[in-house]
């Protein structure tokens, strides 16, 4: 079995659930096995026999309105790119597709190579924040396929070939997945083959 809500401590259903497993199991020496990451953070009593830790292996919090920095978990998966070009962009100037974002004045315009080809959620509204350099930037305009553009304003070091992290280390993908209205889970599941991993011991 599986707990539905254990993410959100004001639900009253893994407490039901809890209370319906220990009445249908008859023998204690019957090994028991229900709970997931949420239930191994806050729900003590359903431990059993043995956990199944999930999304928490990530260093993300399954809870509601909670990072896994909050419970001591390290991200382990970080999605990173660069800065590509920097572009000039004057007042008035609109950014991505359709539009949809203006230039409210003279300034700076990035562009990362990461969209959502890669797996970048395309839904992510202007003002998701990247890491550029350790110092965050907000995304303008709309995802692209392959592309995203970012404030620059803020950053007047910024070069062609800098690092930008889209989530990870130092920027949660639990906030990422808010801006985007997702989960953290779809985030990890839909980084496409295109995207080069590296795995770092330790």
């Amino acid at each position: 079995t599986h707990l539905a809500n254990a993410d959100d401590r004001g639900d009253d259903t893994t407490r039901q659930q809890l209370e319906c497993l220990a009445a249908v199991r008859p023998d204690s020496s019957i090994a028991v096995s229900i709970a997931n990451s949420a239930g191994i953070l806050a729900w003590p009593a359903s431990h059993g026999d043995a956990v199944r830790p999930g999304i928490m292996l990530y260093g993300v919090s399954p809870m509601l309105n909670e990072t896994g920095l909050q419970r001591g978990l390290r991200p382990v998966m970080t999605l990173q790119s660069e800065l590509i070009s920097i572009r000039p962009c004057k007042k008035g100037d609109a950014v991505g597709y359709g539009g949809s974002w203006v230039c409210p004045e003279d300034m700076p315009v990035g562009v990362v190579a990461m969209g959502y080809g890669d797996g970048y959620p395309r839904h992510a509204p202007s003002g998701t924040p990247v890491l550029l350099n350790g110092r965050r930037a907000a995304l303008v305009g709309r995802v692209s396929m392959d592309m995203i553009c970012v404030d620059l304003r803020g950053q007047p070091n910024a070069a062609v070939g800098d690092s930008v992290i889209l989530w990870g280390d130092g920027l949660p993908a639990e906030e990422i997945a808010e801006y985007a209205t997702t989960i953290a889970y779809a985030l990890f599941c839909g980084v496409t083959s295109r995207v080069k991993k590296e795995t770092i011991d330790g």
